[in-house]
């Protein structure tokens, strides 16, 4: 884990009360650049004015430039919605264990559902850097709270993509999607809603994981207020997650 200091290179609504935040790290060591320490992990965000951090996804991270995407859902995201460019933020990296690239062996299927999105999108650059096929789906509610779909279109190999409302892509879920597309794959990866995660773990066979979301207190394993019972027993979704395997979890 660091606490470092970075600057707000940007902050730009890019979906409904959904925004994109591009830090850059007011010293940055070489030694960060490789990724590694961001892939499907999360930062921990010191908001002015609030006791609780806030825990963010990592959607891309390139030489030492942190990408976020987060939603306006309380009082917290709404003043860092509001906060200028080039103000400072005070950020916890380098938390919680992500995802296994390495688990894939020659093609990949990336599963997100609205804000279980931005995670998949290192991922996918990750995977098609080692040569492997990556199919990614992607599931929203409605056509404006589609984020990254051309990020993902340069990317990936195929890119499906399914609305409730049907206003793009396949009607329904992403259960829907990959049932009319059968993809092929040989590892998956999902993030989303604990729901879908539940559908697409059931639904899917073979080997694959899971990035979890859950109220976080410290974020850092201190507090044990992320815990959930797996079977291998009880697990900090902020220490020992957020992903995990589909055979560990009870859903």
């Amino acid at each position: 884990m660091n606490k470092s200091l970075y600057t707000i290179a940007e902050n730009s609504l890019i979906a409904t009360k959904t925004y994109k935040m591009v830090l850059e790290p007011l010293s940055f060591r070489p030694s960060e650049a490789s990724g590694e320490i961001c892939l499907g992990e999360f930062v921990d965000i010191l908001i002015p004015g609030y006791f609780l951090r806030r825990p963010l996804s990592v959607c891309d991270f390139e030489e030492g430039r942190l990408t976020l995407v987060y939603k306006v859902v309380g009082e917290g995201t709404k003043v860092l919605s509001e906060m200028p460019v080039r103000g400072e933020l005070e950020v916890l990296t380098g938390l919680g264990k992500g995802f296994d690239p390495e688990a894939c062996r020659e093609r990949s299927l990336l599963v997100g559902g609205g804000l279980g999105v931005p995670p998949l999108l290192l991922l996918a650059k990750r995977l098609k850097a080692q040569g492997k096929r990556v199919t990614a789906v992607l599931g929203f509610n409605k056509a404006d709270e589609i984020i990254l779909s051309e990020e993902f279109r340069t990317v990936c190999d195929e890119v499906l993509i399914s609305t409730v409302d049907g206003s793009v892509g396949v009607k329904g879920f992403v259960t829907d999607a990959m049932a009319a597309a059968r993809p092929s794959f040989d590892y998956f990866y999902t993030c989303g809603p604990m729901v879908m995660m539940k559908v697409v773990c059931n639904a899917l066979e073979g080997p694959g994981e899971a990035s979890l979301e859950e109220r976080m207190g410290c974020g850092a394993g201190f507090c044990y207020g992320c815990s959930i019972q797996t079977k291998n027993g009880p697990r900090r979704v902020c220490k020992d997650g957020p992903v995990f395997k589909k055979e560990e979890l009870i859903w």
